[in-house]
């Protein structure tokens, strides 16, 4: 039993059609802002604990960075990444108008 009868259409949204060099700029940097999420991640998920050992001869407030890193620093700056990312976001939406309603 087929889900749709053949011969019917999808209901479409009332929305208004979105240009296509509009729809490509948008996802353009909706793109590139989550490209640059995923290597700050990598960086801070991987890379910072990669060079722990090197990172140790620094000192902050009697813990070495490497330790500090592993410990607090990268959650720190994952929380920091998503209210960051949230708001470009929303900026991103906002410039293009497709922003959510409150």
């Amino acid at each position: 039993m087929p889900f749709v009868e053949s011969g019917a259409e999808p209901a479409r949204s009332g929305g208004a059609a979105v240009d296509g060099a509009v729809a490509r700029a948008y996802w353009q940097k909706t793109s590139s802002l989550m490209w640059l999420m995923l290597v700050i991640w990598a960086i801070f998920g991987f890379g910072i604990h990669f060079f722990a050992s090197s990172l140790n001869a620094i000192k902050i407030l009697g813990f070495p960075l490497g330790f500090y890193m592993a410990a607090q620093g990268s959650l720190i700056v994952f929380v920091l990444m998503l209210f960051w990312f949230a708001r470009r976001q929303n900026a991103i939406d906002a410039e293009f108008g497709v922003e959510e309603e409150e």
